[in-house]
């Protein structure tokens, strides 16, 4: 469906999932805002990412140049202070009592759409685009499309304005993503994306593999790793 007449807000991390609903704004809307968040994650090289992918992304389609507006950065370092978590913290990636691995971060997604949400009020947007996935996942809650469905509603009344989250890869594998990219984007978004995401948890820029850099054994790199084997089998 094209909201061509319409703003949205894309929630970009700096990772391959972020980058791909960017892609998948720019192809549907008018004009497309950007938000990332700094809340001391372990993985911060990703907001270094997000320049480059935001210039990327406007030389992969001339029409999405047009429709790329501003970019957001918020400062969200006290999620950081209370959350003793492997992604905020230099510890070992493990799964929890919970039966979650400790990379989760409680009530991250809330708080990221809850903010995205106040900044589009201002900004005139009731659209917001997030890269959450229930498919090929690590288990957290947030990520889930009832979690998400519940606070589109909960916004929704909050705000008093009627709010919308797309999901696009909410039942996506990570194989399905990288053909969704190349779908939007063709080549030139699947390289853009192979080069300048950090979806590692570690961070880790300084090892490359066929999908991109990584540490190449955490679980983000082990989803990344195995979407692109299925994408791209013989490679």
């Amino acid at each position: 469906m094209s909201h061509a007449d319409e703003p949205a807000l894309v929630l970009l991390s700096g990772g391959q999932d972020s980058a791909t609903c960017l892609a998948w704004a720019l192809d549907r809307f008018g004009r497309v805002e950007t938000l990332g968040f700094d809340y001391g994650q372990r993985h911060r090289v990703e907001l270094d990412c997000r320049p480059r992918l935001r210039d990327g992304m406007a030389r992969v389609r001339p029409q999405w140049a047009e429709r790329l507006g501003p970019d957001h950065l918020l400062d969200l370092s006290t999620l950081g202070r209370i959350s003793e978590t492997a992604l905020t913290r230099d510890a070992e990636i493990t799964m929890t009592a919970a039966g979650l691995p400790s990379t989760f971060v409680p009530g991250r997604n809330l708080l990221f759409f809850t903010y995205a949400a106040a900044l589009a009020y201002r900004r005139g947007i009731r659209h917001l685009v997030g890269g959450m996935c229930e498919t090929d996942y690590s288990g957290y809650p947030d990520c889930r499309d009832d979690t998400l469905k519940a606070l589109q509603v909960a916004l929704t009344l909050g705000l008093d304005r009627r709010v919308t989250i797309h999901t696009p890869l909410m039942w996506r594998d990570k194989a399905a993503t990288w053909a969704l990219a190349e779908a939007l984007g063709g080549a030139a978004l699947v390289d853009l994306i192979r080069e300048e995401t950090v979806t590692c948890y570690l961070g880790d820029r300084t090892h490359r593999h066929a999908w991109g850099y990584g540490c190449g054994t955490c679980p983000a790199c082990e989803l990344r790793r195995a979407g692109w084997e299925g994408y791209r089998p013989a490679q």
